[in-house]
């Protein structure tokens, strides 16, 4: 866990919030005013609200925009008894929003935020506003989910290791190592902006995971897959209604080798057939640090005009 007053050299210079309701202490970045809309930025593996650092000051000024980091991750704490598979995630996610009593949320997903916020829009589509996604998959029932997920893990460089490093028993030893391995594992997944690469930056990313016992989260959603843990959130009829009448909006990096625009974006559209989606071209899997200036001003536009 990440000292809570750590600013990597004033590149994440937002005021720390804890939480105990999810049976963890939880931190949250929580800047902009109060009483009205809000933003809630859910990151995925292996980052944490860094990610969203040039989002939120944006949005701030108009929005309450609200970044939690999940269990295990960023200046969460990284409880050692608990779980970490994708249904404990959307446990302490629901937690957290009933305990702040979010509403009027517009829900922007990166990785498995995605299917986190997707699992909190299928409890509570009441609370949800907006639905983006940011190279962030949408799974809410789809019949064809399991499918493309299946096919993705198939020709993506992440999955592929994940499956060996489960069978050959190298997949806790090696993300327990994440601290030191940080930067190969987020170019495996398609990290393709080197300009960005600081030592406050590196610093930032590796910090959560300063030895294996700081490494649960990570290593407990890249197990989740091998060993088939996870378990999506399926809506009832009346969530799916209500979600498809919400405005929606996808921007995926193209170079994304981890999620594959061609198996997700179909997910998205399924779900949303009327919606807009930007590809960004030579933008890999963390689009948010990619190109994070066209990302803000597509997430701006969009929130202006809906």
């Amino acid at each position: 866990m990440i000292r809570s007053d750590a600013t990597f050299d004033g590149t994440f210079a937002f005021a720390p919030h804890f939480t105990g309701a999810p049976g963890f202490q939880m931190h949250y970045v929580d800047e902009g005013p109060r009483g009205g809309e809000v933003v809630l930025c859910l990151h995925g593996e292996p980052t944490w609200g860094y990610l969203f650092r040039h989002l939120v000051p944006v949005l701030g000024r108009t929005h309450r925009v609200v970044v939690p980091d999940h269990m295990g991750f960023g200046k969460s704490e990284t409880p050692q008894h608990r779980s970490y598979w994708l249904q404990d995630h959307i446990d302490n996610l629901e937690r957290f929003v009933v305990a702040l009593d979010l509403r009027d949320i517009t829900l922007v997903m990166h990785d498995f935020g995605g299917p986190v916020g997707m699992g909190l829009a299928a409890r509570h589509p009441d609370r949800i506003r907006r639905v983006i996604s940011t190279n962030g998959p949408t799974p809410f029932g789809q019949a064809d989910l399991v499918d493309r997920i299946t096919v993705n893990a198939r020709t993506s460089p992440w999955f592929q290791w994940i499956a060996k490093a489960e069978a050959d028993g190298t997949l806790e030893p090696v993300l327990g190592q994440l601290g030191f391995n940080i930067l190969s594992t987020l170019k495996l997944n398609g990290f393709q902006n080197n300009a960005l690469i600081t030592d406050a930056w590196l610093a930032a990313y590796s910090a959560p995971f300063a030895n294996p016992a700081d490494c649960l989260g990570a290593i407990g959603w890249a197990k989740g897959f091998a060993t088939g843990a996870h378990r999506f959130e399926t809506p009832d009829a009346s969530a799916e209604r209500a979600i498809r009448q919400k405005p929606a909006l996808a921007i995926w990096g193209d170079a994304d080798r981890t999620l594959r625009a061609e198996h997700f974006l179909p997910l998205f559209s399924a779900l949303f057939p009327h919606a807009p989606i930007e590809r960004l071209a030579g933008v890999g899997h963390y689009c948010l640090e990619d190109a994070p200036d066209d990302v803000t001003t597509l997430i701006s536009a969009f929130i202006q005009r809906t």
